[in-house]
């Protein structure tokens, strides 16, 4: 994949204009790096920072897309609820806490620039997760 194709599935359902504002760079500057432009090192860095993308994954495409996102533990989160709850977990309330743990996850590292807490933005995080567990 392309880091023009990365950016994309950065972007996702923002508009371009948008994401230019919130990393703060100009709109035509995302518009040639969409396409096929490769951005410089600090430039790349300022994207990654500021979508909070690993420059890892947006230079490379390995590693993982979101730095602060972390994955769930499977194991973990069955033997906590266990604990919690004393009974095992079905696998669909295993599939929920997973994402419920995953959006509480994101929610408290991709705060708005205001403070708030970014529910759009979580849902597409969950959203891209679903997508490439599918793949």
């Amino acid at each position: 994949m392309s880091f023009a194709a990365r950016l994309k599935d950065l972007i996702g359902e923002e508009s371009v204009s948008g994401f230019a504002r919130r990393v703060g760079l100009n709109e035509a500057l995302i518009r040639k790096y969409l396409n096929g432009s490769e951005p410089s090192l600090a430039k790349a860095n300022q994207i990654a920072e500021r979508a909070n993308c690993s420059l890892e994954y947006l230079a490379t495409g390995c590693g993982y897309l979101y730095r602060h996102a972390e994955v769930v533990d499977s194991e973990a989160a069955k033997l906590a609820f266990k604990i919690v709850y004393q009974k095992n977990l079905d696998e669909p309330q295993l599939q929920q806490l997973t994402k419920m743990v995953s959006a509480y996850q994101y929610l408290r590292t991709h705060k708005k620039h205001d403070g708030y807490l970014d529910q759009a933005a979580a849902e597409r995080f969950l959203q891209l997760a679903a997508s490439k567990e599918q793949n």
